[in-house]
């Protein structure tokens, strides 16, 4: 019977938190139930296994960080999204880079067909796209880009790997100006 007080969402929330602290690798099943002060098993009543509390903590970070970028692209195109986007993303993984961690992962192909997370990050990523007049195979050739920018960026900034003089804020802005460019200018596939 679960302990009392306990729930999914409440274990997942504190698992999100505890990954902001610790560092998302670093969660355990036993980490969580030292924080909430039962034992082991007691949360086997609300996730499986280290892997399914890893993935939930993904779906729930992706959640919150599409919520976000969602909030600050509404109503905006071209380069007024993206930056939106862009300064969203950034904001989240900085703030909360447990949680960024989580969002990381590779998550079983099954469970990504019925995620409705991962639907609404696609319609708005594919959706902001679009307005610089990408469609397939561009705009997942364009997602890719940006992802693998955004990310490199954020994980440098965060574990200060931009040594040079430099503002770091400078550079962001640069890089999203960039990226613009290369959206408007992008070699389309015939």
């Amino acid at each position: 019977m679960p302990r009392a007080g306990l729930t999914t969402d409440r274990v997942v929330a504190a698992a999100a938190e505890l990954a902001d602290e610790v560092g998302f690798e670093n969660i355990t099943v036993s980490a969580l139930a030292r924080h909430f002060g039962v034992k082991d098993a007691s949360l086997y009543s609300h996730v499986k296994n280290l892997q399914d509390l890893r993935t939930r903590l993904a779906f729930f970070a992706g959640a919150e960080m599409i919520d976000r970028i969602g909030a600050a692209v509404a109503g905006r195109a071209g380069k007024d999204a993206l930056a939106a986007f862009a300064g969203a993303y950034r904001a989240y993984a900085l703030e909360h880079p447990g949680r960024y961690a989580a969002t990381q992962i590779r998550i079983d192909q099954a469970l990504v067909a019925d995620s409705p997370v991962l639907r609404r990050t696609a319609e708005i990523t594919y959706g902001m796209l679009r307005a610089y007049g990408l469609e397939e195979p561009d705009l997942t050739d364009a997602v890719r880009l940006l992802r693998s920018t955004f990310h490199g960026y954020c994980a440098l900034e965060a574990n200060g790997g931009f040594g040079a003089p430099r503002d770091v804020e400078e550079s962001w802005h640069t890089a999203v100006a960039a990226l613009h460019g290369a959206l408007e200018h992008w070699p389309r596939k015939h």
